[in-house]
């Protein structure tokens, strides 16, 4: 039996490549992570506000909805000046951020060291990743009955509530942040004969700062959720309170008008955080 060898293929036969249609540079706002002028970045920004207000008016002006459920934004507007004229908006809004920078500040103060540590050494990453990893899959506000009963029913249980709730994400946020440094830049500095604490100091944090403030960004969100989850047990003020209260008297003006308030407040604090983190981390 012979065996036959295949003959080996030439270019001859290769087959002609399909021929396709020469392909234009694509819009600015279709292009993959190509940077956009200043005028098409505004009229996007403000088309994503507009719209949904616009929705928002052409629903409460057909009647198509009743208004005890969706509230026209004239509506919200009188409630949110009559909040704001009794003066509970201001003393709801204070207690409610007064909770927000204990808790939060809190819990940034206590992840952003442990996420250092965690992402520089591989032994600190050993000691903390596991429960960090475990108890952030417990949901926060299950600890509320806990909390109660360790702490009492004054604040602080709802500011460990905010503290539980945002710690261990921001720990590990932070951590993967700080892995991302270049492993290179860490040899270049031994080489030049840094020692441990100023690869740490001068390296490592000035690098990873611009996200660690990203991911203070990103959790400060999480902190809002979770003190309206607070303020809706045994509180006195607070906007969440005030939404339980409207709640029970079917008052969606005064809900929509404080949901409101919140989003200003996340939206102005989520622009000082960019700010920030633009000219801290200019070098990023």
């Amino acid at each position: 039996m012979t065996v036959t060898a295949a003959k080996p293929s030439t270019r001859a036969s290769w087959r002609p490549l399909p021929r396709r249609r020469p392909v234009g540079p694509p819009r600015a706002a279709l292009a993959i992570r190509a940077p956009l002028p200043a005028a098409t970045r505004a009229v996007l920004a403000t088309l994503s506000v507009l719209v949904p207000l616009a929705a928002w008016l052409l629903l409460g002006a057909s009647g198509a909805v009743d208004p005890r459920f969706l509230p026209t934004p004239q509506e919200v507007w009188s409630a949110g000046l009559d909040l704001a004229a009794s003066g509970q908006l201001w003393t709801d809004t204070w207690a409610t951020v007064e909770r927000i920078l204990s808790g939060f500040g809190l819990a940034v103060l206590v992840s952003v060291p442990l996420g250092i540590a965690m992402g520089s050494f591989t032994a600190a990453n050993a000691v903390l990743e596991p429960l960090s990893g475990l108890l952030r899959y417990l949901p926060a506000a299950a600890f509320t009955p806990l909390l109660l009963i360790w702490l009492g029913i004054g604040e602080p249980p709802k500011v460990a509530l905010i503290f539980l709730g945002t710690v261990f994400f921001n720990m590990l946020m932070v951590a993967d942040v700080v892995r991302l440094v270049p492993r290179d830049f860490l040899d270049v500095a031994y080489t030049l004969g840094a020692r441990r604490r100023e690869v740490l100091a001068k390296v490592i944090v000035p690098h990873a700062l611009p996200g660690v403030i990203d991911a203070v960004r990103v959790n400060f969100a999480a902190a809002w959720n979770l003190v309206v989850v607070a303020e809706l047990v045994n509180s006195e003020t607070g906007l969440g309170k005030r939404i339980l209260l409207a709640q029970r008297f079917t008052q969606t003006d005064k809900i929509f008008a404080i949901l409101v308030v919140i989003a200003v407040i996340g939206v102005l604090t989520d622009v000082l955080l960019r700010l920030a983190r633009n000219r801290i981390g200019r070098w990023a």
